[in-house]
């Protein structure tokens, strides 16, 4: 049978998908640190927007459950679609940089001073984005109810337990690596949609910790409560914490080692 007669897939197989984050991530180790910045401030801002989204939805108490999760998931995926398509640097997407330094296209110094780069502009634009919610009293929408979501997701946030803490953290960004190398494998807008909003949906329904979310949901809890006990500066920090390392362990050690052994070369 001629090689016409096949039908064409028009994205790319997972091991072209490997050499592309190779590739991506040695053009992010590269990176002048001022852009790298100014690209991670505007990624926090996006994420916190997902956030901001799917506070309107957590607002209405008359949905149930699981029309909640689901659609708190679908209207957070604004954020890390916007990362994919408009362009900007995002901590946990960027734990596949992994890949490139496994490989020898950068050191595990190019990759660390990017992530610190880049981890620092995400809490800048996610912070900036809840200073600019809380000036423009976008609490007191729906009857103040939107406020009232904001301060019980920083509450449950903020009393968790370390080891949930922690493995709701790898399996989040388990989920948001994924979507990134899928991501990958679109080629266009129209592909990279799907790719970017159904493990969103999933990590979100799932109630999974992701931490640049987290430098908004937080703060801007915080900003809202008026004082709740729970809502601490010491616990935000304790939560960005745990849940950093955690975001790293699944995307950069579970997700992204899982592809070096599948596709990376054999003497690294």
């Amino acid at each position: 049978m001629a090689d016409q007669d096949f039908p064409t897939v028009d994205a790319l197989a997972p091991a072209q998908i490997f050499q592309k984050a190779v590739t991506v991530g040695k053009a992010k180790a590269s990176m002048p640190t001022g852009r790298a910045f100014v690209l991670a401030v505007v990624a926090g801002f996006y994420i916190g927007m997902g956030g901001m989204f799917m506070l309107l939805v957590k607002s209405d108490v008359q949905l149930p459950f699981a029309a909640s999760a689901l659609l708190g998931g679908l209207t957070f995926g604004l954020g890390l679609f916007s990362v994919i398509v408009a362009g900007a640097e995002l901590f946990t997407g960027n734990n596949l940089m992994l890949i490139g330094t496994t490989q020898g296209a950068y050191g595990p110094g190019e990759l660390l001073r990017s992530w610190a780069v880049v981890y620092a502009g995400n809490f800048v634009g996610s912070l900036l984005l809840a200073v600019i919610l809380k000036l423009a009293n976008f609490a007191g929408m729906n009857g103040g109810a939107v406020g009232e979501a904001a301060v019980n997701v920083a509450i449950a946030k903020c009393s968790l337990g370390l080891v949930p803490m922690f493995f709701r953290a790898v399996m989040c960004n388990v989920l948001v690596c994924l979507a990134v190398w899928m991501g990958f494998a679109g080629k266009s807008v129209t592909d990279k949609l799907p790719a970017a909003l159904l493990p969103v949906m999933a990590f979100v329904a799932g109630g999974f910790e992701h931490c640049v979310a987290n430098m908004f949901f937080l703060p801007y809890g915080l900003m809202v409560s008026g004082g709740v006990e729970a809502i601490t500066i010491g616990a935000i920090c304790v939560n960005l914490v745990v849940v950093t390392l955690g975001n790293i362990v699944g995307g950069a050690l579970l997700f992204a080692g899982a592809y070096v052994l599948a596709f990376g070369r054999k003497d690294a």
